[in-house]
């Protein structure tokens, strides 16, 4: 039993990985909390919805789709609720991007009914393998694992090997130093925004065919927590985030197959477990503690 809720909770901490390296790399650059992430979550997963139906796209062609709709979703949001208000208070740009979240939550609402939709067929059976007589993980939450590794595999590599990568960590490190020594600080911003979006719609098309379900609102608890799993990895450190989403789904899964029955509802404890390690570590796991002067 204990294996097999370590097991589901690996899956699903790589969902909010997934989720949360988008916000952990805009945090990187403009020190800007992406209110707006999680509605790009929905995005991703509408966008499949409509290539499968509509396009009759494979399942494969259709995740692709939608992270190049939510990518550019992600810049549009970027340039539209952000780039203006970047010389502005930060209390500016928070609000800002909560408005987009709302306006494009009720616009989905408007368009494709806030009931639950149910997830199209994909042409993918769902299996279940059996690792021992008592453990057993379907090839759904396979894949979101090798999507997950897939993922961060040709994020390291874009980030160390290509020159808009290194100009997003020389931005990250001092966004005027880079602007005057040549670096382009818009399109490094938009590449970042273009990036992140992308990876979170890779996992809402995930979630949403491994549970059969997607709505308009189906971004807001998985944005809630990436944030949390920034948090708690230290904010912009992208393995802080490998390690906040691992532990976060691991908790989760755990508390859910031993603690149920009880008042606390998993989420919660969730957060408590988030609370008590910020109480050791302010600056989270990975996150540099920097002295008041």
């Amino acid at each position: 039993m204990l294996v097999q809720q370590i097991l589901n909770g690996v899956a699903l901490g790589f969902i909010y990985i997934l989720v949360a390296v988008g916000l952990t790399m805009v945090y990187g650059v403009l020190k800007l909390l992406h209110f707006a992430h999680g509605v790009i979550y929905m995005v991703g997963a509408f966008a499949a919805m409509i290539a499968i139906t509509d396009l009759h796209l494979p399942f494969a062609v259709a995740i692709l789709f939608a992270m190049v709709v939510a990518a550019l979703a992600g810049m549009a949001v970027e340039r539209v609720a952000y780039r203006p208000l970047r010389s502005g208070h930060p209390i500016a740009t928070l609000i800002s991007g909560v408005g987009v979240a709302i306006f494009l939550e009720n616009l989905f609402q408007v368009i494709f009914t806030s009931d639950p939709q149910p997830f199209p067929e994909t042409g993918v059976n769902v299996s279940v393998i059996h690792l021992t007589e008592s453990i057993t993980f379907t090839n759904v939450k396979l894949y979101i694992i090798l999507a997950g590794l897939v993922g961060l595999g040709l994020l390291y590599a874009f980030l160390k090997f290509t020159r808009m990568g290194i100009a997003i960590q020389a931005a990250a490190q001092d966004m005027r130093a880079a602007s005057l020594m040549g670096v382009n600080v818009n399109r490094v911003v938009s590449v970042t925004f273009m990036v992140g979006s992308a990876l979170a719609a890779a996992a809402g098309v995930l979630v949403a065919w491994n549970f059969n379900s997607l709505f308009p609102t189906m971004g807001a608890i998985p944005g809630l927590k990436a944030f949390c799993v920034v948090v708690l990895g230290g904010l912009g450190s992208i393995p802080g985030t490998i390690a906040g989403g691992l532990i976060l789904g691991i908790v989760e899964s755990l508390s859910d197959g031993f603690m149920t029955g009880m008042v606390i509802d998993k989420d919660a404890i969730a957060f408590v477990i988030l609370i008590l390690i910020l109480l050791v570590r302010p600056s989270g796991l990975f996150g540099r503690h920097v002295e008041k002067v």
